[in-house]
């Protein structure tokens, strides 16, 4: 498992950067509803919105090879959690520190409920926080993910795209640029999706036999074919 510096999302920019994230997916996250929630992030002190619509929240943050929080587990093995088990899952900049990003992915998928969302966040790769970051780090960390990528595999496992932009200033340091501005040149991504429900086979009912009074009549609507 490769180390990072536990340091780098307490410092300033990046705690501009994870606000501006917060921000972006507000109106998403409030619109979302159910009773269980995950919340996987890098950040060791982050805590779960507000969102009064779920009432059970697990957390946990990637740390020294594994999960912290709420639970302890290897994060080089599978989610400690059964199919389907939460309506939402959060991942805050988890992938960047994930010894397997694209088997958490997968596992995040796995736990989500049908119906469910999974939002990310995360630094992205081609802009001026990558450098910063990187030297930060000093190339402990896997490669930064591309968002694009991201939103192809979660397309291939059947997840629907609802929300995919860029956010924050272009680089640390700087100050926040008009929206317009971030959502080409910001510094970090958010992606929401959503879990598609399961299609509902219908079963091929048979209709029933009906029996003819004994005075021969039958109801209006009744088909002679069906009669015994």
């Amino acid at each position: 498992m490769q180390q990072r510096d536990d340091d780098i999302y307490a410092s300033a920019p990046l705690r501009r950067l994870l606000d501006a994230q917060t921000c972006a997916l507000k109106p998403a996250l409030q619109r979302c509803f159910g009773t269980h929630a995950l919340l996987l992030g890098a950040p060791c002190d982050d805590v779960p919105p507000a969102l009064p619509m779920f009432g059970c929240w697990t957390s946990l943050h990637l740390v020294s090879g594994g999960y912290r929080g709420d639970l302890r587990a290897a994060a080089d093995e599978p989610l400690p959690f059964v199919d389907d088990a939460f309506e939402l899952v959060l991942l805050r900049h988890a992938l960047e520190v994930a010894p397997l990003p694209a088997s958490l992915l997968d596992e995040a998928i796995r736990v989500l409920a049908p119906g469910g969302v999974l939002a990310l966040t995360g630094v992205h790769p081609l802009s001026g926080w990558s450098p910063w970051f990187y030297w930060h780090v000093r190339g402990k960390l896997p490669a930064l993910r591309m968002p694009w990528r991201l939103r192809h595999q979660l397309e291939q496992a059947g997840l629907a795209i609802e929300q995919a932009q860029r956010v924050g200033s272009a680089a640390p340091g700087l100050k926040t640029m008009w929206r317009a501005l971030a959502g080409v040149f910001g510094g970090g991504y958010v992606l929401v999706a959503r879990k598609r429900r399961r299609l509902a086979t219908p079963l091929r009912l048979k209709p029933a036999p009906v029996r003819v009074p004994a005075n021969g009549r039958l109801s209006p609507g009744t088909r002679r074919s069906s009669a015994l």
